[in-house]
């Protein structure tokens, strides 16, 4: 693993980065107990050498977020309830002056020991930066480097937070013309998409890898037992999304252009979904409606009193009384995200509008409402 944040960053941007990193540590030791503090690690690009490096004429800019990973020994939801707060508000004062987001997630590494492989599991344990802790700080956690045993309900829970991404850019392609920030968060969500679709046929075949570089090589190499008709479009999506991960550019593009490009991405974007789908749940998804409407489980798993409490907590009173209440409530999201964002004006569709107020609990009556009511929910499900 490399010592450094990114793959060719300047030393300037590198020693800005490491010193950022113990400001961060001290502000968190200022936080936590020192009895309960067991590591702080950075994740994400920067904590695996891979950051995205922003070159313009003042020089080199880090451009991803700072996600660290506070592993405190005890209970994470007493922790969350203790620590969590404080967190937040010292990462709302760090990021103005960082540049960039920083955020903490409050973790155990007791339960990740006991815990399944996901692909935030093996990204994690794969490639890290320790900044506060023992060396071995993982040890234990060796199972989670098995990047062959990630389920395929990754690939959908991938494809879902990106496809997310697409929905709220198509939102702001609503508008005859998107300002410079929004160009930006546009051209982002669409690289973000582009880069996922690879990595989610990666995974489909159990070929998933830490490093973004590496993973296109995989796709590139991919020997698959079906006709996949769009996998040379895939691959050209992937080059650009890795591209824009390790070198990623502010966006001046003009509306028509985003939305040309919006719409090109969300095409490929649709016969993943129902490809990955099919093969998840066995059961052959010929288009978006046959997908939202059926009632088969999407996020099979632990149920029954959970689920409940989760729907009561999330939707109110009314959710209890669906018949829907067992279900974990992603699968409402599942059952909606497709509608919204390849089904076109749903309000035109009386069918459809009532099938996502029924999914997401909501009186609204046209995309905007229904699109509302979903972000309000998404992010506690993403």
């Amino acid at each position: 693993m490399s010592n450094r944040f990114t793959i060719d960053g300047s030393d300037a941007l590198e020693a800005q980065l490491e010193d950022l990193c113990q400001e961060i540590s001290r502000g968190i030791q200022n936080v936590v107990p020192k009895h309960k503090l067991e590591a702080i690690v950075l994740g994400g690009g920067y904590g695996r050498g891979q950051g995205g490096v922003l070159k313009n004429e003042a020089g080199d800019h880090a451009y991803n977020d700072l996600e660290f990973y506070v592993f405190l020994r005890g209970n994470s939801l007493l922790n969350e309830r203790a620590y969590g707060a404080a967190l937040r508000e010292l990462g709302e004062n760090l990021s103005p002056a960082a540049g960039l987001h920083v955020e903490f997630k409050i973790d155990s590494l007791e339960k990740l020991r006991s815990s399944s492989v996901s692909m935030f599991s093996y990204d994690l344990v794969a490639g890290h930066r320790t900044i506060f802790g023992a060396k071995g700080t993982f040890q234990g956690c060796e199972h989670h480097l098995e990047a062959r045993n990630i389920p395929l309900s990754e690939a959908t829970r991938l494809l879902f937070n990106r496809c997310t991404g697409l929905l709220l850019a198509k939102e702001m392609l609503r508008d005859q013309a998107v300002t410079g920030e929004q160009a930006d968060f546009i051209g982002r969500n669409l690289a973000k998409a582009q880069l996922a679709l690879g990595d989610a046929v990666l995974t489909t075949f159990g070929q998933y890898h830490w490093s973004c570089p590496e993973r296109h090589e995989r796709l590139n190499r991919l020997a698959v037992p079906e006709a996949l008709p769009w996998l040379s479009e895939v691959r050209q999506n992937h080059a650009a999304g890795v591209a824009f991960k390790l070198h990623p550019a502010n966006l001046s593009k003009s509306a028509a252009v985003l939305k040309a490009e919006h719409r090109e991405t969300c095409a490929l974007a649709l016969r993943l979904w129902l490809w990955i789908e099919s093969r998840r749940l066995k059961c052959a998804f010929a288009s978006v409606r046959d997908y939202a409407f059926n009632e088969r489980e999407k996020c099979p798993g632990p149920s029954g009193w959970r689920n409940y409490l989760l729907n009561l907590k999330t939707f109110g009173p009314k959710a209890a009384l669906d018949s829907m209440a067992a279900r974990y409530p992603r699968e409402r999201l599942l059952n909606s995200l497709p509608l919204l964002l390849w089904n076109g004006e749903v309000s035109k569709e009386p069918e459809v509008a009532t099938h996502l107020r029924r999914q997401l609990v909501t009186q609204a009556s046209d995309w905007q409402g229904l699109v509302a009511a979903y972000k309000q929910i998404w992010p506690s499900y993403g």
